[in-house]
């Protein structure tokens, strides 16, 4: 349905619907502030975003044109949809809508929370007085992925709490908003380098460290494939770490853990998560395989975390 309504020049194409998501949704997606859902009622709004002119008139693709002709187009496409598929009801509704921040609209889902001790807290809340002694951790969500609310996450900062001790580097392989190297540095460690395909988790870290007083000399960031690309191999080290962390899909695990493996000193550790449970026996494989054991599993929801042991 949405090729159709593209090819008559609609775009910017948002589905809503209550269906719940299966696990390898959640896999692929990943998501980490992810609001209840009520429960599924079988309907869904397909919706199409058009530029609205100063003379009132709409931008379509290549052309201008008016609201009539726009919602006959989609009537027609729809129509010729109901002949060999079921659409449903396929009304039509006309809305205007503001150019509202949308980056910001993710505020109302996010707020202050714990893990264990640690408090976490975005900027835009106040400190209860209850929680002035609390290990206190500054996050703001943003376009890279780790505010800490995500099971996978979770495990992490419980495995970091039980294996990082005073004076340790870290490798944290995904560093996204640099959530895991921080509260590393905060639990003692002497320096985290922190790596990252997406180019948003320089701001994003930078910021985050700022927020928790973390100086620049303490976290360095690499922006770039530790699995494909040598030279940032070299640049990071070989045999460096004490601890490597890796929240990642169980997918890509299975690719890092023998190159990262490398990166690892003789009796480091090497905490992974990200796994989604239906995949725990293939990161385990590939964590043997590399030549490590498995010191333990945990568990939180439908997600996994392995740590292994470099002997």
């Amino acid at each position: 349905m949405i090729g159709s309504l593209y090819e008559i020049g609609l775009n910017g194409a948002q589905i809503e619907d209550k269906i719940p998501l299966s696990p390898l949704e959640k896999e692929r997606m990943f998501v980490d502030i992810l609001p209840d859902m009520p429960e599924d009622d079988n309907i869904a709004f397909l919706s199409f975003f058009v530029e609205m002119l100063a003379d009132g008139s709409l931008q379509l693709a290549d052309q201008v044109t008016d609201e009539a002709t726009v919602c006959a187009l989609i009537r027609q496409e729809l129509d010729e949809l109901k002949e060999f598929m079921d659409i449903g009801e396929g009304s039509i509704q006309v809305e205007q809508t503001e150019d509202i921040d949308w980056i910001n609209n993710w505020k109302q889902y996010f707020h202050q929370f714990h893990i264990g001790d640690i408090l976490v807290i975005p900027s835009w809340e106040e400190l209860d007085p209850e929680d002035q002694n609390a290990l206190v951790l500054h996050i703001d969500p943003g376009t890279a992925f780790g505010t800490g609310m995500h099971e996978t996450t979770q495990l992490c900062i419980q495995a970091l709490r039980k294996y990082v001790t005073p004076g340790m580097t870290m490798l944290d392989v995904g560093t996204g908003s640099g959530i895991l190297g921080i509260l590393s540095l905060m639990f003692g460690a002497d320096h985290v380098v922190g790596t990252d395909l997406d180019i948003c988790a320089e701001e994003a870290v930078s910021d985050n460290c700022r927020a928790n007083g973390i100086l620049p000399a303490q976290f360095t960031l690499l922006i770039g494939n530790l699995i494909t690309d040598k030279k940032m191999r070299d640049e990071v080290g070989y045999e460096r770490f004490d601890v490597v962390t890796a929240n990642i899909l169980a997918d890509v695990l299975t690719l890092l853990t023998p190159v990262v493996v490398r990166h690892l000193k003789k009796g480091g550790v090497y905490i992974t998560s990200g796994i989604i449970d239906d995949k725990e026996e293939e990161v385990k494989a590939a964590v043997l395989g590399a030549g490590l054991t498995i010191k333990e599993v945990t568990y939180k929801g439908e997600w996994v975390s392995i740590t292994a042991c470099k002997e």
